[in-house]
């Protein structure tokens, strides 16, 4: 009978059939005339035995030398076993080493941080890491799903850019030729040049911070999903990120509930992300914190210390709308009845992990945006074309950043975003 080459994730449904496996070691055991091999190749897991007499004599004894992490091609034979990790195994009868990995500096025993971030680019193989990464995968294409669902297009911002999104104290600034070029903060002033072509898009890419934070929540490099709506206001905006919000959670749940539950997660708590989320105002959130014994003062943006301490006056994601103007970007709209305060808004997720989503409704007046530029201090030249939006067509349009670290940290239970991105970019660490 010919092999059939499969993926790990496949065999559950493949009882019987001949099947050869390409991956890579995780660990041997042996026990007599039996060899126990566990072989991963980025969708699961499988045990391959190796019996004397079974399987050919060559195969046998190498099964038993084998290194961690040495690329191999299993052949045998499947077994659906409900008590195997991914529900079978495999009879082998031939293995064939491409490659050994003598030395493999992860091994079983305990690693400090600094070891394991030096070696990120072999920490990312270990089980815990890798699961990581197919949920920040799935993660993605679900965000993308919803959106497509709800009528918006991808229209990729640009990286590189003349000017400033929030703010001129956390850009990365480079050389473009004769000119300066800054790594983007937010895809969101260009986006808001799609919207007025095609009415809701989003842009997804990575965004630049040169923050100088050591949080557990932040990166100076971080990828962000960035929607924009021609046409809509504050309350249709928390409506659409509710929406989106509670569509990835319940997404997830179903299709991956069982890899967080593998990473120790705790499901209660996301089971209860169900619309209506809670709205209070910022007002609100500041008489919570100082009924928590903060010493507050009305008019700052809020730390990590005080999202936590809102947040967890409540069961599932909260929302904290119109913050002081002067705490947030020079587009913010201000609030018509108020103008100390503006229209913007942001999602406190529970337990503790903070703004996921921030956002709100741009400014649509050319005069009034032109002067916030000036009074944040910003040279106008650059952001000509930005106003020029407001000159042709302008109209009420609002939009938010989602932050796909944090929303990964959250949903899979971590302790620190360094785990929600391959390659993370911390404020002391540039390598590997």
């Amino acid at each position: 009978m010919t092999a059939v080459r499969v993926r790990v994730s496949d065999l559950a449904r493949m009882d019987g059939a001949a099947v050869e496996v390409s991956g890579w070691v995780v660990s041997v055991r042996k026990g007599g005339k039996i060899r126990f091999v566990i072989v991963r190749d980025g969708t699961g897991q499988v045990q391959a035995v190796f019996r004397e007499g079974a399987s050919d004599g060559e195969s046998f004894e190498r099964s038993g030398a084998l290194d961690q992490e040495a690329a191999v091609v299993v052949r045998g034979k499947v077994r659906v076993d409900p008590r195997a990790p991914g529900g079978a195994e495999i009879q082998a009868h031939a293995c064939d080493v491409l490659e050994s990995a003598e030395g493999y500096p992860i091994t079983p025993k305990e690693h400090g941080v600094d070891f394991l971030m030096d070696h990120r680019h072999l920490w990312l193989r270990s089980r815990r890491q890798a699961t990581i990464l197919r949920v920040r995968s799935a993660i993605e294409a679900v965000l993308e799903d919803e959106l497509r669902k709800m009528g918006f297009f991808r229209v990729d911002s640009p990286i590189l850019t003349p000017n400033a999104a929030e703010g001129t104290t956390t850009l990365f600034e480079t050389t473009y030729f004769d000119d300066k070029a800054y790594l983007s903060q937010s895809g969101q002033l260009y986006n808001e040049a799609s919207a007025a072509a095609l009415g809701r898009v989003y842009c997804f890419g990575p965004v630049f911070r040169a923050e100088k934070s050591k949080t557990r929540r932040h990166l100076q490099e971080f990828w962000m999903l960035e929607p924009e709506m021609a046409f809509t206001g504050l309350d249709d905006l928390l409506n659409v990120e509710e929406r989106l919000v509670e569509g990835l959670v319940g997404r997830i749940l179903e299709e991956h509930g069982e890899e967080l539950r593998g990473l120790g997660r705790d499901l209660t708590p996301l089971e209860r992300v169900k619309a209506p989320f809670p709205r209070i105002s910022y007002d609100e959130a500041v008489k919570i914190l100082n009924g928590k014994g903060f010493d507050f003062p009305w008019g700052e943006d809020f730390g990590a210390p005080h999202e936590t301490a809102v947040a967890e006056a409540f069961d599932r994601p909260v929302f904290v709308l119109r913050y002081p103007t002067r705490a947030k970007a020079f587009y913010m709209e201000p609030d018509p009845e108020n103008p100390e305060v503006c229209l913007s808004a942001d999602m406190l997720a529970p337990e503790g992990y903070g703004e996921i989503t921030g956002g709100g409704q741009r400014i649509d007046d050319q005069a009034l945006l032109r002067q916030r530029i000036e009074e944040a201090g910003l040279p106008v030249e650059p952001y000509q074309w930005y106003l020029d939006l407001r000159i042709w067509g302008s109209q009420p349009h609002s939009g938010f950043g989602l932050g796909i670290e944090r929303t990964l940290a959250w949903i899979c239970g971590l302790d620190h975003v360094r785990e929600t991105i391959p390659f993370p970019r911390l404020l002391s660490r540039l390598y590997p």
